[in-house]
């Protein structure tokens, strides 16, 4: 049962509304002081409207944060592996990254790549070292095609820049020119493949 009909407070929408933060409904709580949002189980987002607060003000509340909520959605659906698929998995990142890189590499023409590891990282795709190391998550291999050679030309191209600049972009721009909706897709799906 929802803690909201527990603790005897009403519904002002009962039928869950849909807008680009997808399906959601109000509850009212006397004794909360701002805005409150909560992704319940079943991947519906509660909004809590303080005492003097609006729909309106809470819905605009919760379309600012459509970031955050899909990422507490994806949590909600992320996969679960057993023991045995995480390591099949990650042998499989261990035999097809690497190769996948280095062909990257060559095409592009970037020189200095010297190792690549596969590591079990919780908040990193990849990171590359000056000394030419470059380091992948191998949940990368859960990813779509585009999206995983994006994080991997991305970090190639610290081998030619070490920082976040406009060259830097400039250089992951030209070596993957739908680099901005494999970004994207890592910010709304990524969090489901951790």
């Amino acid at each position: 049962m929802n803690r909201a009909l527990q603790i005897g407070l009403p519904f002002d929408a009962p039928a869950p509304e849909v807008l680009s933060i997808g399906p959601f409904y109000f509850v009212r709580h006397r004794r909360a002081r701002r805005y409150l949002l909560r992704v319940e189980p079943d991947g519906r987002l509660r909004v809590t409207i303080p005492r003097g607060g609006s729909k309106r003000e809470a819905q605009a509340f919760a379309e600012r944060h459509v970031e955050w909520i899909a990422g507490q959605r994806a949590r909600l659906t992320s996969p679960t592996f057993n023991a045995i698929e995480r390591r099949q998995l990650r042998a499989r990142a261990e035999a097809e990254l690497p190769v996948r890189i280095r062909e990257l590499a060559a095409r592009h023409e970037v020189t200095g790549l010297v190792r690549v590891t596969i590591r079990n990282q919780r908040t990193r795709w990849g990171s590359c070292g000056r000394n030419g190391h470059i380091t992948l998550n191998w949940r990368l291999v859960l990813a779509p095609q585009d999206v995983r050679d994006y994080v991997l030309i991305h970090e190639l191209m610290h081998l030619r820049r070490m920082d976040h600049s406009a060259a830097f972009w400039r250089h992951v721009a030209a070596a993957c020119p739908g680099f901005a909706e494999s970004r994207a897709w890592l910010r709304t799906h990524g969090k489901a493949l951790r």
